[in-house]
């Protein structure tokens, strides 16, 4: 098949890849604009676009494609059978929709309808969904609204962060884009209508559905009012930008794990350990205990666990920290990480006065 490929950032790679290997003739990659990043602000080109010049592709970045006719019209003239989009990061018009002969297909790293939109990775941690997965999925003018044609469910880890989800994702939907192409080459072109009805495709249901909002930077600071297991999901879900405050200075969360009993068998060994000590016991709500008056107050430093991290107690169970990055410092974890932070029991972080 003639592919026009449409991504920009590492989690589309894969897919890119896995297309280029299956022997599709890539006519074409479109990602977005080079873009000032790291420290120095070197302008650098996307992921995708980076690999595609190695894979010796062209590769076109419209800066808007919806205000550009002329690109629109030279992506037609690439004569593409299907375009595939795999976070490109632009919506794109109904005039390029309606391109190619075999339409336009989306790989999407979530359970449709459950997390439309931008983060479906964060959003699924944050929120503790205990599956994920990928959809291939027919691509409309709405966002993330079209029918799916395939579909394949993973289980998240309790410890399992971002990167590390996002990862087997890209995995997955470059698998599932290989295994789908074939069966959207045998439908053939034709009325839109008559093609998906052709592939038996699964229209979304309004039940269940939910957008993954932008993130912003309110979304990165720890609240430690929360609990325990809601304060390790967001440190999950935003790795590597969780943050909170110490002694004035921004601390990055990078590694945790929730105190939590009844979790002890997904936990580490050693925080299985301290979750027996510090964990509130099986069926008594975490409201309640907070509430109580000899309770400490959420983010306070609750032990050292030798070679381990710290204990910090939250609106919940505590939390084991066990990796963080201080400000100006490199990422530090178990003993490295106390002695670097010099912290003692009733030490708090995230305190008001530490900003």
């Amino acid at each position: 098949m003639r592919v026009l490929f449409w991504g920009t950032p590492a989690y589309a790679v894969p897919s890119l890849e896995a297309l280029a290997a299956a022997g599709h003739d890539l006519v074409g990659v479109v990602s977005q604009p080079d873009r000032r990043r790291g420290r120095g602000k070197e302008l650098l080109p996307s992921p995708v676009k980076a690999r595609a010049l190695e894979l010796g592709l062209p590769v076109i970045t419209p800066q808007r494609i919806r205000r550009e006719p002329d690109l629109q019209a030279q992506l037609a003239a690439l004569g593409a059978d299907i375009s595939v989009v795999v976070a490109f990061g632009q919506i794109l018009p109904p005039e390029v929709l309606a391109q190619p002969p075999l339409g336009c297909w989306n790989g999407h790293g979530s359970l449709l309808p459950r997390w439309r939109g931008a983060g479906p990775i964060q959003w699924s941690l944050i929120e503790g969904d205990a599956e994920t997965g990928v959809g291939i999925m027919a691509m409309e003018e709405g966002l993330d609204t079209g029918p799916v044609l395939l579909e394949r469910a993973i289980p998240i880890g309790l410890l399992e962060n971002a990167q590390q989800l996002g990862a087997r994702l890209a995995q997955l939907t470059g698998e599932l884009l290989v295994e789908a192409l074939p069966l959207i080459a045998a439908a053939g072109p034709g009325p839109e209508a008559e093609r998906l009805a052709r592939l038996g495709v699964r229209p979304q249901p309004e039940q269940g559905l939910t957008y993954a909002r932008l993130l912003g930077k309110p979304d990165f600071q720890i609240d430690w009012s929360a609990s325990g297991l809601a304060v390790h999901r967001r440190v999950m879900g935003l790795y590597p930008g969780a943050h909170t405050s110490w002694h004035g200075q921004r601390l990055k969360l990078l590694a945790t794990e929730p105190l939590v009993r009844r979790l002890a068998d997904q936990l580490s060994p050693e925080a299985a350990a301290l979750a027996e000590r510090w964990g509130l016991p099986a069926g008594t709500p975490a409201a309640s205990t907070a509430a109580a008056p000899t309770a400490p107050e959420p983010g306070t430093v609750l032990a050292l666990a030798e070679g381990t991290g710290l204990v910090v107690a939250t609106g919940g169970c505590p939390v084991l920290i066990r990796e963080a990055q201080l400000e100006g410092r490199r990422p530090s974890a178990g003993q490295t990480l106390l002695q670097q932070l010099g912290a003692q029991p009733i030490a708090r972080l995230g305190d008001p006065q530490d900003g």
